[in-house]
């Protein structure tokens, strides 16, 4: 999303919006990643502190629009470089991970939005 017109104040920093749609056929695995993402919640550590600004799961509304996905994964990052910790080193994300790979059909569709930063 661009700025609105005529905002001349800009974030000085960057907000990464995640979305990630999952393919999950079972009831029950619907439930675990939900139960997992609330972990994830609880538990994203990184320097000692709390990383991650929001993290949720829940189910996507059935439409054919929505291309077999079940499941909505949503995570706020204050940076890339947040984000990229949570990709490549968080062990909150690499349990949630664990929980949740072997409940999906295919590979997770993400999509990451940035707000904020320089224009």
């Amino acid at each position: 999303m661009g700025s609105i017109e005529g905002n001349t104040t800009m974030a000085a920093h960057e907000t990464i919006y995640r979305i990630t749609l999952f393919k999950i056929p079972d009831p029950e695995g619907r439930q675990t990643l939900v139960a997992a993402y609330k972990e994830l919640a609880k538990s994203h550590i990184k320097d000692g502190k709390p990383y991650i600004l929001e993290a949720s799961a829940g189910e996507i509304l059935d439409d054919p629009r929505s291309a077999g996905y079940t499941e909505l994964g949503h995570t706020v990052f204050a940076s890339q470089e947040d984000m990229e910790y949570f990709d490549k080193e968080c062990p909150a994300h690499a349990a949630l991970r664990e929980k949740v790979t072997p409940l999906v059909t295919e590979r997770p569709l993400v999509v990451n939005e940035k707000r904020g930063g320089e224009a």
